[in-house]
C-alpha cells in the first residue's frame, strides 16, 4: 500500500540491500523470517534537475504542465525506492491528472462566483462538497494505489462511502466536539480505514494498533505543548525575543515528535498476511534532518528544497524495514497469478487524483 503521502517511511535499516535473486545476507529472526531493508537511492543533484525544469515549465504553461511535473516527481521517487533489490513504479498518466485538476478548477470557479452572487447557493455548494468529500477521498486513494506497483503488481484500494464518512468526517468531528479527548480514537479509525481497505494485488493489509498507542503519543505531545507555553511565559518576562525563540523551538520539537511517533505507530501496526512493516524513526535524528533542511532551504531562497526532499526520503527509508515471512518473490508471483485470474477492475473512469489538485 504505497501512496505519495506515505513514500517511504521509517524503521531501522541494514546498511546494504540484498538482491532478491542472490544469496541471502539479510538479518533473520528465525523460522524463515527475513528482515529486508528499504533503500532510497536518489540523489539531490539528480532530483534538482527534474525539480527546476518542472517549476519553469509549470510557470511558462500557466500551470498546465503541473500534471506532468507531478508524474515526473513521483516516478523519480518511486523508481529510486527499493525493497529487497526491486524498485517501486509509478504508473499514472499526466492527462488523467490534468483532467482531474480542470474539473477541480471549474468547480472552484463556480463556487466562488455563486458565493459572490448568490450566498445561499454558495452555502449549499459548500455543504454538498463536505458531503461528497468521503467519496472524493476514496476515489483519490483508489487512483494513487492503482498507480503504484511493486514487482509488476499494482496496489488497490476499495472502500464504501459509509466507511469513509465515519473515518474522515464523523470521528474527527466527534474528536473536535470532545475537546480532543476522542481524537486518538479518531486517528485510529482513520488509519484502520486506509490500511485495511488497501491491497497488494488481491491481498488486504491489516492494522492492529490500539487506541492507547495513539493516546500515549497525544498525551506526550500535549505535555510538550504545555511545557512550551510555560517556558515561553517565564522567558518572555525577561526578553520577548528570547521568549519567541524558545516558543518556536518548543513547537518545532512538539511537531517533530508527533510526526515521528505517529509514523512509527502507523508502520509498526501494518501487516500483509504474515509479513510486517517496521519503523523506528528517532526524534534526535529526524529533528536534525528537519532543522538542517529548513535552515538551508531558507538561506538558499528555496533552491535547497529538492535536496531536502531527497535527504528526508533517505532518512525515512533508512529507518524502515519489511519483515518478510518467506520469499517476497514467491509471494509476488502467487499474487500475480491471483490477480490475473480475477481480471482487472472497470472503475478507472471514476478514479482520479484528488490529492494532486
Amino acid at each position: 500500500m504505497v501512496s505519495p503521502r506515505m513514500q517511504k517511511n521509517e524503521g531501522t535499516m541494514a546498511e546494504t540491500m540484498t538482491d532478491s535473486t542472490g544469496g541471502s545476507d539479510e538479518p533473520t529472526t528465525g523460522g524463515g523470517t527475513r528482515v529486508l531493508p528499504v533503500e532510497f537511492r536518489g540523489e539531490g543533484k539528480e532530483y534538482f534537475k527534474i525539480w527546476i525544469v518542472n517549476i519553469l515549465l509549470t510557470i511558462f504553461t500557466l500551470g498546465i504542465y503541473s500534471a506532468w511535473a507531478k508524474v515526473r516527481n513521483n516516478r523519480y521517487f518511486y523508481s529510486n525506492l527499493y525493497l529487497d533489490g526491486e524498485s517501486f513504479r509509478y504508473l499514472a498518466d499526466p492527462i488523467t491528472i490534468l483532467k482531474s485538476r480542470i474539473i477541480a478548477v471549474v468547480f472552484f470557479g463556480v463556487f466562488v462566483v455563486a458565493s459572490e452572487l448568490f450566498p445561499v447557493v454558495g452555502i449549499v455548494l459548500a455543504i454538498l462538497l463536505l458531503a461528497v468529500t468521503p467519496y472524493l477521498v476514496v476515489r483519490s486513494l483508489a487512483f494513487s494505489n492503482r498507480m503504484s506497483a511493486y514487482r509488476n503488481i499494482q496496489f488497490r484500494f476499495n472502500a464504501s462511502y459509509g466507511e469513509a464518512a465515519m473515518a474522515l468526517l464523523v470521528w474527527p468531528i466527534l474528536g473536535a466536539l470532545t475537546a480532543g479527548i476522542l481524537y486518538p480514537y479518531a486517528m485510529l479509525k482513520s488509519s484502520q480505514f486506509i490500511v485495511r481497505n488497501s491491497r497488494y494485488g488481491s491481498t488486504a493489509f491489516d492494522f492492529d494498533a490500539k487506541t492507547w498507542d495513539y493516546g500515549l503519543v497525544f498525551l506526550i505531545f500535549l505535555g510538550l505543548i504545555i511545557a512550551t507555553l510555560v517556558v515561553f511565559s517565564v522567558v518572555s518576562f525577561a526578553s520577548s525575543t528570547a521568549g519567541v525563540i524558545v516558543g518556536a523551538l518548543g513547537y518545532v520539537l512538539a511537531g517533530v515528535y508527533l510526526t515521528v511517533m505517529l509514523t512509527n505507530v502507523y508502520f509498526n501496526s501494518t501487516s500483509l498476511q504474515a509479513h510486517r512493516l517496521a519503523a523506528n524513526l528517532e526524534l534526535p535524528g529526524y529533528l536534525r534532518v528537519f532543522v538542517v533542511n529548513a535552515i538551508l532551504t531558507v538561506l538558499t531562497l528555496g533552491l535547497y528544497l529538492p535536496f531536502a526532499k531527497v535527504r528526508l526520503a533517505k532518512y525515512r527509508a533508512d529507518h524502515t524495514q519489511f519483515i518478510a515471512a518467506g520469499s517476497l518473490e514467491e509471494f509476488a508471483a502467487a499474487e500475480k497469478e491471483q490477480v490475473s485470474a480475477l481480471g482487472e477492475e472497470l472503475g478507472e473512469v471514476f478514479d482520479f487524483d484528488v490529492g494532486a489538485i
